[in-house]
């Protein structure tokens, strides 16, 4: 069925969702051919669940769909993938243990005579991964090898393959650098020439302002907004979200940069991370950046023990004492600790309670004898979710049922009961929204103040020039240059970004045979 330009593909009317409690009510929107229609608010407000209703992988409690001009009730994601809805998932949907390319053509692998055709399948996957930048990774590489951001651009091609009419965006961008946003805005422009109805759900306001149209504002459950988005400055917008003024600076307070808590010198893994010296004070916010696969995940987890080093070694302390960090627990015994980027993975047991997973890493505090004491796990639970502001049902609520962002502020606080005096914290606001932020950057900022040594690895820049004393810049596993604030722009540190990559292209480019040789 063709559809003409700035018809409606997809209508809601009144959907709502509950669960133990109402998290959706009473939202009513169109979805227009062509159309970028940027979907915003805070953690918990509700996005997350109306795209859920639209791609089949949950159902509403009241109101109903059409599609297409007809009523629409898909009982499962691939039966709303079949009709032509479809969702880039903020929680990636990958199996690790398959090559990028049978995860890009999982529901249609090639085949001839009833065997899968390898090389039709790389030549297609080749493809389809040149849209999204990933013309350097290898179509056979397992997808458990790559690193979250790559993994998160296989997501966004396995989506773009083939014909559909409604595609939904969910944080997109939360782990990718300005290259890889470069690409995907491209595609998203081609996608509109085709009449692709887009749904952009982001936290990041410029972006939402280049790409989108239109803007849907959620606020607890509820639709406040639904406008033509150029009506709107991000400051008003902010302010939609979150139903209160939210400053654009942060202030960190008075911090006193002691001396050196954590010491890094020459730690080498393969050719993720080489030679890799560096020191963080007490009372620093030392930034870490670089594109993606320069290495700064890989540097957290060796400082964290997560992955073993080649070389080099860690000094801990004052006065700086060396230590063996072997494992996590080593490494949390020594006095440092890791909020991971892949909290689904990583960071939370799903299917256990908030009160649960804030308990790990901190038995001590909850209980007796050895035996959980239930009255302190909940206690603490209690404190974490107020000091955080979790919107939840409470303790007992499973974390599985929390938005994106109030998952990840659990993973936070559950190492603020540890004495750790180095916290390593990798993509601390990834898919969190702009008032959550500034609880986060208050929190890192206190934690300073307390004599910590913290590092803070982001994908975005002005964050890390928003917070940071210091920033390093990572490029092919290699540190660059360190930067400290009164010396330091977006346009230097971008360019450190890419140095070691020119670098090692020009090595390459000397190293290879000339064909006039």
């Amino acid at each position: 069925m063709s559809v003409s330009a700035n018809a409606v593909v997809l209508a809601a009317s009144g959907l709502g969702k509950s669960y133990a409690q109402s998290v959706l009510t009473d939202v009513s929107l169109s979805l227009r051919a062509g159309e970028v229609l940027a979907l915003t608010g805070e953690n918990g407000a509700g996005k997350s669940t109306l795209s859920k209703l639209i791609c089949g992988l949950e159902a509403p409690t009241t109101g109903h769909l059409t599609y297409l001009g007809r009523a629409y009730a898909p009982a499962s994601r691939s039966d709303a993938e079949s009709l032509g809805v479809r969702m880039v998932m903020q929680e990636l949907n990958l199996l690790p243990t398959l090559t990028v390319a049978e995860n890009l053509f999982l529901d249609n692998l090639p085949s001839r005579f009833g065997w899968i055709s390898h090389k039709r399948l790389r030549q297609l996957a080749t493809a389809a991964m040149a849209q999204v930048g990933l013309d350097a990774i290898d179509p056979d590489t397992p997808v458990g090898e790559l690193g979250i951001g790559h993994q998160q651009m296989v997501e966004i091609a396995r989506n773009l393959i083939g014909d559909c009419r409604v595609l939904i965006f969910d944080e997109p961008t939360a782990m990718l650098t300005a290259r890889e946003v470069e690409l995907l805005f491209g595609q998203i422009q081609r996608l509109r020439e085709r009449g692709v109805a887009i749904v952009y759900i982001s936290h990041r306001l410029e972006e939402l302002q280049r790409v989108a149209q239109r803007i849907v504002v959620l606020r607890d459950g509820q639709l406040v907004c639904d406008e033509p988005i150029q009506r709107y400055t991000s400051a008003e917008l902010v302010n939609l979200m979150v139903g209160r003024e939210i400053g654009e600076h942060i202030d960190l307070g008075r911090r006193t940069l002691g001396a050196p808590l954590l010491k890094v010198d020459k730690l080498c893994r393969g050719d993720k991370v080489r030679d890799v010296s560096l020191q963080v004070r007490a009372g620093e916010i030392f930034g870490v950046c670089g594109l993606i696969g320069a290495g700064r995940t890989e540097l957290l987890r060796l400082i964290y023990g997560a992955d073993r080093a080649d070389s080099g070694s860690i000094a801990i302390g004052q006065p700086l004492a060396t230590v063996t960090i072997d494992s996590p627990k080593a490494a949390v015994k020594a006095g440092i600790a890791l909020i991971t980027e892949d909290r689904k993975g990583e960071g939370l047991l799903l299917t256990q309670s908030i009160s649960a997973n804030i308990a790990l890493g901190n038995f001590p505090a909850v209980s007796r004898a050895g035996v959980l004491d239930r009255d302190a796990e909940y206690s603490l639970a209690e404190r974490q979710i107020s000091a955080m502001r979790i919107r939840s049902a409470g303790p007992a609520q499973v974390v599985g049922e929390l938005s994106g962002g109030n998952q990840q502020k659990v993973v936070i606080g559950r190492w603020l009961e540890r004495d750790c005096q180095v916290l390593l914290f990798d993509e601390p606001t990834r898919g969190i929204d702009v008032g959550a932020k500034f609880d986060i950057y208050g929190l890192l900022a206190e934690l300073a103040r307390q004599g910590k040594a913290l590092m803070v690895v982001s994908s975005d820049l002005r964050e890390l020039m928003l917070i940071c004393d210091r920033i390093a810049v990572l490029s092919a596993g290699r540190l660059i240059d360190t930067f400290d604030r009164e010396h330091w722009s977006q346009d230097q540190l971008l360019a450190a970004a890419f140095a070691g990559y020119q670098k090692r292209d020009a090595l390459l480019h000397e190293a290879a045979p000339r064909m006039d040789a």
